[in-house]
């Protein structure tokens, strides 16, 4: 049963702002994957929704722009990344990150701007997009303005958006992932249909001789509140040998997470999650950029 109290379906982006405006208490649903299991759960009990599922010819779809952004509609589904030619050519591993959601039904109807918009730190694709520092770009009553992920997650549940905002579009700038290769690894209980215990995304750029880290980029999922960047450990890894890093990656990431304690796993648990898996995902990311490890 679910207890929808108002069901307004938006006919363009301007359209479902003004319908915020209008009913400030309106939440909005795109693919509904999360809402409606609340609303179904009762945690939302006699909400107001706003539509925005048909609009998809304003925030649907993955294009590659001309300055060689990778610009991707909020409305986008799991699989349609995944599937996307320019994903592949461009960002393989949000797709591949995409592709380890849910089961086939979630991936089918879930949406890249909702699993952001939703402010958890299990999202799949999260850690991938805040590896990636990806620009966010929303539109409310006062026009367009562009949020960089490290500052879109506000705490457990919240997000940067303004009253009668709407995510329009997730940018990644050519030069955040132009000679970057990555991986994610997702850690969970089960192989499929579950939610990760813990999620880690790397992106490495090697050196010409495919021996070195020039550059590291390290995110977790479910290693804090939010998605987290562990910043000292890209500086401490950059210019090291590749074995050295993967052998030394995981301890120094250590000091930078913030797992808890829940009824899927232990912090003690999570925290050898990152140590364990921090090394592998380098490891992969740096056999996609052509490395002999």
């Amino acid at each position: 049963m679910y207890d929808i109290e108002r069901y307004y379906e938006a006919t363009s982006v301007a359209d479902a702002i003004t319908a915020l405006q209008k009913d400030p208490s309106a939440m909005v649903i795109a693919g509904g994957t999360d809402v409606l299991i609340k609303i179904r759960e009762g945690k939302y009990a006699g909400c107001s929704l706003v539509s925005i599922h048909e609009l998809r010819d304003e925030l649907e779809g993955v294009c590659l722009a001309p300055n060689g952004d990778v610009e991707i509609g909020p409305l986008t589904t799991f699989r349609s990344c995944t599937q996307s030619p320019v994903i592949r050519q461009t960002v393989p591993v949000l797709g591949e990150a995409a592709d380890t959601a849910g089961g086939p039904q979630l991936r089918a109807a879930g949406t890249l701007g909702g699993n952001l918009c939703n402010g958890i730190t299990s999202a799949d694709t999260a850690s991938t997009q805040v590896a990636f520092d990806a620009i966010l770009r929303v539109q409310g009553p006062a026009g367009q303005r562009e949020i960089p992920i490290r500052d879109w997650y506000q705490g457990v549940g919240k997000v940067a958006l303004a009253p009668a905002e709407l995510l329009v579009k997730i940018v990644i700038p050519h030069s955040h992932y132009a000679g970057w290769a990555g991986h994610y690894i997702k850690y969970a209980m089960r192989n499929a249909m579950d939610i990760a215990t813990l999620g880690v995304s790397c992106l490495v750029k090697l050196s010409a001789d495919k021996k070195t880290v020039e550059d590291l980029r390290l995110a977790f999922g479910v290693a804090g509140p939010v998605p987290l960047r562990a910043v000292q450990t890209e500086r401490e890894m950059s210019g090291l040998p590749i074995e050295q890093a993967i052998a030394e990656i995981g301890k120094s990431a250590l000091a930078q997470v913030r797992p808890r304690d829940s009824w899927r796993a232990s912090k003690a648990f999570r925290l050898q999650l990152v140590e364990e898996l921090s090394g592998r995902a380098l490891r992969e990311a740096a056999r996609k950029g052509g490395a002999a490890v």
